[in-house]
């Protein structure tokens, strides 16, 4: 076992010897070794390849055949599914039809007239890259080690100088097949004057490593991403031109940061909703903290991986002024004019129309930075990519100078239309894609059968609770069915102002705000008046009714500040309408929440924020509503008992039918999926038909 300092060595012998034979499987082995260790390349960048003898299944005869990662894949999670596998003499052979540089795009297309096995993944743009290196085992990763030299001035030169020659170098060209020619070349030329390559290093963009077997392959590229990354430590001197302001503490900073999160993501969703990311890094630090951040955050990145996902360049805030809002407005105003002259300078004729013109990253110095995307994965993943260009740039300045890619050539990869074919197959958006809910109580019952609809539908949700256990019980439900970009979790009780700032506060630290607030949290006390005591009282209208307003008022106060709308949608019942024995407490509350939401609606409506309610009835599967009594106070009522309720409430609405969480989850997104958005004030009953509830 070698032991190194700056990447991961994950070699398992045993998990390897269980693979011997099967060069494939070894393949997928290293590929995900690899993967696992971000300082080697970030999720769904690079490239790994095999190349074996394989059986063609029409002749019989053996044939060479290459496995590479398919399109749009990540090495890290990457399956023998993901692959794609191509006769090697059919992609050799496309070098006889290529019509040049011009012609590029039409390649790929061809690369599917070298499939081998049909159950494969779309070949990549790599694949020529790989194709036409002689190796058995072939990795292309994004290290910023290497890609600190490669993207510095002098890169060439320093390749030559470290590797002492057995790195070879090619300059920056956009992937495809030209490229895959270029390394050929390379690696020819190297050859003919006696030299053995053991990689290439690509301009601006990454490196390319080899080796006969899957673990020489592997010892490989950690040995010459090791080598630079020593190179790199070893000239760190006056890092980013030295410090210029201090951080914030870290309370002040996360204050900062959920105080103009939800500011921040209402600018960046002037074209569509975007969930937002925060992080405050040590390397974001540093680097947002110095004196060289204005010459550098303004040059972009330069690996292309690196690009297509943050965008040609942060937003700058000067800390001084982001509590003014007409600087906000023309700093982005600024941005978005500066995006609109860099797509009109660098179009084509054939380009794709110009897309949002909000940036991506947002950089505030002395708390962090700031992601926005179209989902929550997207925008960590574009906090994940800066930060992979923050070490980058910190490399290539330590032992020369950061270069970045020229406008045309990020304008040629941004708006490439083979990226944008990409975009165009993407799925269609759900319903709530983009849209951030807080669902109070949705730890259990009505309020996680809610929160799981929203979630399904492709909202980020925030799961809260009053009880921990409960509350660590349905974030990994959650986690484990949605995956854990979708949801986060907060303790909150709805009689707590404080708890409830928390609470909104973790919103805007998670995902950038809120969207909607179901106001689902509540308890039930069923009891004849003279048993009623001011305990029970306060209890219940602390919890319904000021609970209900309070959550309301802060969840509005963010909305107002993305400025982009939003929903309340209240949670009361049948009890709101009905009169009924035992009830005084239970049923006058839910009278208070039911012309609250009236009067919410009334008041918000000037500010696009929708208030309607749901009024559930007798919902018996999974709440805690039957806790504490409440079943056998309605039981006593009705002169059942308990056992009898279930068919009871049934029996008696008009549709004969048992109401259960998952039909008020059902009402709650028919008011926030989109096709109700003109509507507010409104009440849907869900109760089966109980006549004396209806409304009008």
């Amino acid at each position: 076992m070698k032991t190194y300092k700056h990447v991961s060595y994950l070699w398992d012998e045993a998990k390897a010897a269980e693979l011997a034979g099967d060069e494939v499987a070894l393949f997928i082995y290293r590929s995900n070794l690899l993967g696992a260790d971000l300082r080697l390349t970030n999720y769904g960048g690079g490239n790994t390849s095999v190349k074996i003898i394989d059986k063609d299944p029409l002749t019989g005869n053996n044939v060479d055949v290459m496995w590479i990662k398919g399109s749009g894949g990540d090495i890290g999670t990457l399956t023998k599914s993901g692959c794609a596998a191509l006769y090697m003499e059919r992609l050799l052979a496309l070098e006889n039809v290529y019509e040049g540089i011009e012609k590029e795009d039409k390649m790929v297309e061809l690369f599917n007239h070298c499939i081998f096995d049909l159950a494969s993944k779309a070949p990549s743009i790599d694949t020529p890259l790989h194709g036409f290196l002689p190796f058995q085992h072939i990795d292309h990763l994004h290290p910023d080690a290497a890609i600190a030299i490669a993207a510095a001035k002098d890169g060439a030169k320093i390749t030559e100088e470290l590797f002492n020659g057995e790195i070879g170098w090619v300059g920056w060209q956009r992937p495809g097949f030209d490229l895959g020619l270029q390394l050929r070349s390379c690696l020819n030329e190297a050859a003919a004057k006696g030299i053995k390559l053991k990689g290439i290093m690509l301009g601006s963009h990454g490196l390319f490593t080899w080796g006969d077997t899957a673990y020489d392959s592997y010892i490989n590229t950690l040995d010459v991403i090791e080598k630079c990354a020593e190179y790199l430590e070893s000239n760190y001197k006056n890092v980013f031109g030295g410090q210029k302001i201090d951080s914030l503490s870290v309370e002040d900073r996360t204050q900062k940061a959920a105080s103009i999160a939800p500011t921040l993501r209402g600018y960046c969703s002037s074209e569509r909703k975007m969930i937002g990311h925060f992080t405050d890094d040590a390397r974001v630090l540093e680097f947002i903290n110095s004196n060289d951040l204005a010459k550098l955050a303004p040059l972009g990145t330069s690996c292309p991986d690196h690009f297509l996902r943050t965008k040609i360049a942060p937003l700058v805030l000067d800390p001084a002024q982001v509590g003014d809002s007409a600087y906000l407005d023309s700093v982005f105003a600024e941005y978005r004019e500066g995006y609109k002259a860099y797509y009109e300078a660098c179009k084509k004729s054939n380009s794709p129309a110009m897309r949002d013109p909000n940036p991506v990253v947002i950089l505030y110095p002395g708390v962090g930075m700031f992601t926005f995307a179209k989902d929550k994965t997207m925008a960590r993943l574009a906090s994940e990519y800066y930060i992979n260009a923050i070490n980058v740039m910190k490399g290539a300045e330590a032992i020369s100078e950061y270069t970045s890619l020229p406008h045309q050539e990020a304008f040629d990869i941004e708006y490439w239309l083979l990226e944008e074919a990409k975009l165009q197959r993407m799925p269609k958006p759900k319903a709530l894609s983009g849209r951030i809910a807080m669902v109070t109580g949705s730890a259990g019952g009505i309020g996680k059968a809610i929160a799981k609809k929203f979630a399904e539908e492709g909202a980020c949700v925030i799961l809260n609770d009053i009880n921990e256990e409960r509350l660590a019980g349905a974030k990994e439900e959650f986690i484990k069915k949605f995956g854990k970009d979708s949801v986060a979790t907060t303790l909150l009780n709805v009689t707590d102002n404080a708890s409830i700032a928390s609470a909104m506060d973790a919103a805007s630290l998670a995902f950038g705000g809120v969207d909607i607030i179901v106001n689902n949290a509540g308890i039930s006390t069923s009891k004849p008046i003279e048993s009623h005591t001011l305990e029970d009282w306060d209890k219940l209208y602390d919890i319904l009714v000021k609970g209900q307003f309070f959550v309301t008022q802060a969840a509005v106060a963010v909305m107002r500040k993305q400025g982009i709308g939003g929903d309340v949608v209240n949670i009361v019942s049948k009890n709101a309408l009905v009169s009924g024995p035992n009830n005084a407490g239970y049923g006058s509350a839910k009278a208070a929440q039911l012309h609250l939401s009236r009067l919410n609606a009334a008041e918000l409506g000037g500010d696009k924020i929708r208030v309607n309610t749901v009024n559930p009835d007798a919902v018996i599967a999974d709440s805690n509503i039957w806790a504490g009594g409440w079943a056998e106070g309605r039981a006593k009522a009705y002169g059942i008992t308990v056992e009898e309720l279930p068919a009871y409430y049934a029996k008696r609405t008009l549709l004969n039918e048992a109401i259960l969480p998952d039909d008020i989850a059902n009402a709650c997104f028919a008011f926030v999926g989109g096709l109700l958005g003109k509507s507010t004030g409104n009440v849907l009953n869900v109760d089966g038909g109980v006549a004396m509830a209806f409304v009008r």
